[in-house]
């Protein structure tokens, strides 16, 4: 797979949750899924202590400084009883996986790629092509400068411009509808992707599966990923990619007929 296009794919795939088990997805209320959307970031709670605050940059040459503004006290951390003893949570079995190794191995997602590209391929083609177009309409008023009056060149530069225009809004939805469409196809892909992550994590025991970009260390027998591959690939081979159609608007004017 080409960077460009297993970029693209990836970003439709949700990153796996550092510490995720299988049994809590599993015993989840909802759907169950392995590689749930990412959550904003917790913020971190102040420390006891505050570090010294940096001296303030010097004022420009000929810019009086202000007055210093007062440095705002935090409120004292208050302290909180403590919680109830809980039960301890189960020994981690762990185990590490790429998804772009997986999906780079995928046969459906290498399907997705090739029809993609080749939809984009031909956008592109029809963008240069009218590209040439314009180009050879502007040059033709550009001759006709001294034969047409002020008022008649205005209003064909501006036939003109308004043409562009209107093909780069209809270039545009046409990249959206192809994104689309690609979005739908791998989000096929990425819930088998789960199921089967699951099912392997489950034969061997896991409880605990991380990206193996997110370790730094571990050994051979952790990693997953090729097994994940092959089950992918036998489970889901191919999958369709949706027509990329760029939908019509309610109110948009119907065409006139000649």
């Amino acid at each position: 797979m080409t960077r460009f296009a297993s970029t693209r794919l990836l970003l439709a795939l949700p990153a796996l949750a550092l510490g995720l088990s299988v049994a809590q997805a599993q015993n989840s209320g909802g759907p169950g899924y392995f590689i749930p959307h990412p959550k904003p970031a917790a913020v971190p709670h102040p420390a006891p202590e505050r570090a010294a605050a940096p001296a303030p940059a010097p004022a420009p040459q000929g810019v009086q400084a202000g007055p210093a503004v007062p440095q705002q006290k935090l409120p004292p951390i208050p302290q909180l009883p403590a919680l109830p003893k809980e039960a301890a949570p189960p020994a981690a079995v762990m185990g590490v996986l790429s998804v772009p190794q997986i999906m780079q191995e995928s046969s459906a997602a290498q399907g997705v790629e090739k029809i993609i590209l080749a939809r984009r391929q031909a956008l592109g083609k029809a963008a240069q092509a009218d590209q040439k177009k314009w180009e050879a309409e502007q040059k033709a008023i550009n001759a006709e400068k001294t034969k047409l009056s002020k008022p008649a060149l205005a209003t064909k530069e501006k036939v003109l411009q308004k043409e562009i225009e209107k093909a780069q809004v209809d270039f545009h939805n046409r990249n959206i509808a192809i994104e689309l469409s690609a979005r739908k196809a791998l989000g096929k892909i990425e819930a088998t992707l789960i199921a089967v992550i699951r099912q392997v994590a489950q034969a061997h025991g896991m409880n605990l599966v991380l990206h193996r970009s997110q370790v730094a260390l571990n050994v051979k027998g952790f990693d997953i990923s090729k097994e994940v591959a092959s089950h992918l690939n036998k489970i889901l081979p191919s999958v369709a990619v949706p027509p990329s159609v760029v939908p019509k608007l309610a109110n948009a004017p119907a065409p006139k007929k000649p």
